[in-house]
């Protein structure tokens, strides 16, 4: 029944948002499709998801132990702090930060997950910063 609830819930949701997407205009044409294509497709793809959802067969519910509920309010703050600390930290700090904490929380030794947030949050902000020409916050730490 809970399936069926969040269902219901999520679809009137994405029903509300496609109904605002439709009204995003912009001033200016910086692509030739504009900006609203992009959040009908995500809402649209959400609400037929949801569709399924509300329409499939009622599976046992089965809850987390202990342990991987601790993990994922671990990994619910490591966002929130991530998204709190993105402008004045800067984007690759803060992503070398996040992507640290959550490869421990996935049980990686101390070394891979230092290397591997290094790496992922200098070549991301040189990928988003050089190549896509996304403009990304540095920190003010750097500035």
């Amino acid at each position: 029944m809970s399936d069926r609830i969040f269902a219901s819930v999520w679809l009137v949701l994405c029903g509300i948002g496609l109904f605002i997407g439709r009204g995003i205009h912009s001033e200016y044409s910086y692509e030739p499709l504009g900006p609203r294509p992009f959040p009908i497709a995500i809402i649209s793809l959400m609400a037929l998801c949801s569709i399924l959802l509300l329409f499939k067969k009622p599976d046992p519910i089965h809850w987390p132990t202990p342990q991987v509920l601790r993990r994922l309010i671990l990994l619910i703050a490591s966002l929130a702090i991530y998204a709190w600390s993105f402008e004045w930290l800067g984007f690759p700090l803060a992503t070398i930060l996040l992507t640290i904490s959550v490869a421990l929380l996935f049980n990686a030794t101390l070394t891979a997950a230092v290397t591997s947030g290094i790496f992922l949050g200098i070549s991301l902000f040189f990928a988003f910063d050089r190549l896509l020409d996304v403009t990304l916050p540095v920190g003010i730490w750097l500035s």
